[in-house]
């Protein structure tokens, strides 16, 4: 190991916890960020106060429960650390990538020996608060307060022709990407369903091992797949056991260092987890701007970017977490790396997913790559890679994480200008006329009844076209009459549709 540069950065560090009691017990979300980090600094053994006492930037991931403009600091000071500076992320699940990319750049560089990264929510009494018109009394910061940086890119999430279809949310855009891979792989309706079941069972199983999963109950293929009492029909084809579940109590901390500050704390080398590349990049902003809602070249260029740094191919990673908010993220970022969904020898996720795991917001990828630390330690000859989303399949991350030393000096490889320079399309809101659908999804009440559908369309010149209906007997006539993916429709020009014929 004497001819290790003494900057290559290593994880030594690693907490994670998920807090279940009432609403009334649970930890702030201040809290449950220190109480990882505790954790995190334990994990670390004897060397944990050394490492506290070094500790040259605290950074946390966007916080969605806790949305103070500087959560470092505060988590800083409530364990009594004296960082140089204070990081946060921008909005979205790749956040923890890009401040792990960040830092560990900074560590290489010598400009950093020792960083915190730390994300979580607690989104009980949160949302407790929210429902009663009350205040959390969590601590607020002063007028002006803001971090060293902010690591990251952010803006408006959704064209104005995708928002004046109802495109508002998660929940609306991956039932869309989920329809376009139901086209493509050639299934009926019936056969996806009972195909995403059998997916999803493999997170569930994973999740039942996991300690730190906020379900570990494990539904089984048929009760993922199908409505029940406990599981609502969400969207089409999504039901709510297809959803990431961001009500949990849960937060996740790393600890990063240089290989010497690793030493001169004591570290011992086997407890050490290489971060040998990451690398990040986002698809074409806006959804409907896209060539294909089946693809995205982001993941592809992200994930040969960071294999590639790696010296790396990916049949040669151990330990897999595929970021799974839904199970079209899942299937896309499969297809573009490579993974074969259905190896018995691999399963895409090492926590169990957003669903059963647990989705912490944007701090999910924080609570992987701790999983993945704990599966690298000690072992010899072994590579994880954890993806990361942020937004509708916008933004994309990818961290591996090693056993041994790294071949080549950590590096995090921005892929951006390659994604930039691919075909884009342009979204119209002009009427158009007796259009192939070409994806679609429907949001259903809690009572099982189908309340609206969206649908995509391509006019003549390739232009993308967006539109939703409110219409029940609109919605009716499109969803239950045979396939959707088969229906020609109208669009008015007003972000509304009829069926055509």
């Amino acid at each position: 190991m004497s001819s290790l540069d003494p900057r290559t950065p290593v994880l030594v560090g690693a907490g994670q916890l998920s807090v279940r009691t009432e609403a009334g017990d649970v930890p702030s979300t201040l809290d449950l960020l220190a109480g990882a980090v505790r954790a995190a600094l334990a994990d670390a053994g004897d060397a944990g106060p050394a490492l506290a006492a070094r500790a040259d930037a605290v950074a946390v991931v966007d916080l969605f429960s806790w949305p103070v403009p500087d959560p470092a600091a505060a988590v800083a000071a409530t364990l009594g650390l004296t960082p140089r500076e204070t990081v946060l992320s921008a909005r979205g699940g790749n956040g923890p990538v890009a401040l792990l990319g960040a830092l560990a750049a900074d560590v290489l560089a010598g400009d950093l020996d020792v960083a915190i990264i730390t994300g979580g929510e607690a989104m009980t009494p949160f949302m407790q608060a929210v429902k009663t018109g009350t205040e959390t009394g969590w601590p607020t910061q002063p007028k002006g307060t803001a971090p060293t940086r902010i690591v990251g890119q952010d803006r408006d999430a959704s064209h104005a022709v995708e928002t004046a279809a109802d495109l508002l949310a998660p929940i609306f855009y991956y039932p869309l990407f989920e329809q376009a891979l139901r086209r493509e792989a050639g299934r009926t309706p019936e056969a996806h369903q009972e195909h995403l079941g059998r997916l999803w069972a493999r997170f569930a199983a994973v999740a039942a091992d996991n300690p730190f999963a906020w379900t570990r109950d494990a539904p089984d293929a048929d009760a993922i797949a199908h409505p029940s009492p406990a599981n609502r029909q969400v969207s089409a084809p999504y039901t709510k056991l297809m959803n990431a579940n961001i009500q949990v109590d849960q937060a996740a901390a790393l600890v990063l260092c240089s290989v010497q500050a690793a030493r001169d704390a004591g570290v011992p080398e086997e407890h050490w987890v290489y971060v040998t590349a990451t690398a990040g990049a986002h698809d074409h902003w806006f959804v409907g701007e896209r060539d294909r809602l089946d693809r995205s070249p982001a993941i592809a260029a992200v994930g040969a970017a960071a294999l590639g740094h790696a010296g790396l191919e990916i049949g040669d990673i151990d330990h897999l977490d595929l970021y799974s908010c839904f199970p079209s993220a899942v299937q896309v970022a499969a297809r573009e790396l490579g993974v074969d969904l259905e190896d018995p020898a691999r399963a895409p996720t090492v926590t169990g997913g957003l669903t059963f795991a647990g989705g912490p917001a944007n701090a999910y990828v924080v609570h992987s790559l701790a999983t993945l630390v704990g599966r690298l330690r000690g072992r010899t000859g072994e590579h994880g890679l954890a993806t990361a989303v942020g937004w509708y399949l916008t933004k994309h991350g990818a961290a591996i994480l090693s056993s041994d030393p790294p071949a080549r000096p950590f590096a995090a490889v921005d892929v951006q200008q390659e994604v930039d320079a691919l075909p884009r399309r342009e979204l119209t809101a002009a009427p158009i006329g007796g259009a192939a659908v070409e994806t679609y999804t429907a949001m259903y009440g809690h009572g099982g009844e189908p309340t609206m559908a969206i649908v995509s369309v391509l006019d003549a010149d390739g232009r993308r076209g967006l539109a939703s209906t409110h219409d029940p007997a609109t919605v009716e006539a499109f969803l239950l009459a045979g396939d959707p993916l088969e229906r020609t429709v109208d669009l008015d020009g007003a972000s509304g549709f009829t069926v055509a014929g």
